[in-house]
């Protein structure tokens, strides 16, 4: 499935107040995150076990001599099959101090967001977390759920940051 970013502004006004969204696909649902949270994305590659660690974390890689630690979304979230297929990518995230790696299904596109496409999600927090939703964005008949990534990654559930390092 192969979606085009479009972008559409009503007046000068909304220039400035617009956001890009990297949208991702979690088993049957669309997400998105903030595009200047993403350094790149990579084909799914086989991740080095760390002992006694969450079943969302598979791992580590080594990127370019950074060590990445690997988490899956799908388990996270307890969405779809884990299954990883030619379409599974990792998404490497900038959080911080850190680079994380996030597993998804897919990767669909970018998204602008104005503001009068995001609305409030206080209501569907039950799996993700109400702290880690930024809210719904709708773009045509698209329904987007938007996580705030960094949130999520700094979040003590998630063990991936040093309280030493948050600054």
């Amino acid at each position: 499935m192969q979606y085009v970013a479009t972008t559409h502004r009503d007046s000068a006004e909304d220039d400035g107040l617009a956001q890009e969204f990297l949208t991702f696909i979690l088993g049957d649902e669309e997400y998105a995150i903030d595009i200047l949270k993403v350094q790149e994305i990579r084909g799914y590659d086989p991740v080095t076990s760390i002992a006694n660690a969450p079943a969302f974390i598979k791992g580590v890689i080594n990127l370019r001599g950074t060590i990445v630690p690997i988490v899956d979304l799908r388990i996270k979230f307890g969405v779809g099959k884990i299954e990883y297929t030619a379409f599974t990518v990792v998404i490497i995230l900038n959080i911080g101090p850190r680079v994380v790696g996030v597993v998804v299904d897919s990767v669909s596109d970018v998204l602008t967001l104005l503001p009068r496409d995001i609305h409030p999600a206080s209501d569907i927090s039950v799996g993700i977390g109400a702290g880690f939703l930024k809210g719904l964005g709708t773009a045509g008949d698209r329904m987007l759920i938007l996580l705030d990534i960094d949130c999520m990654m700094r979040s003590p559930e998630m063990a991936l940051i040093d309280t030493d390092d948050v600054a």
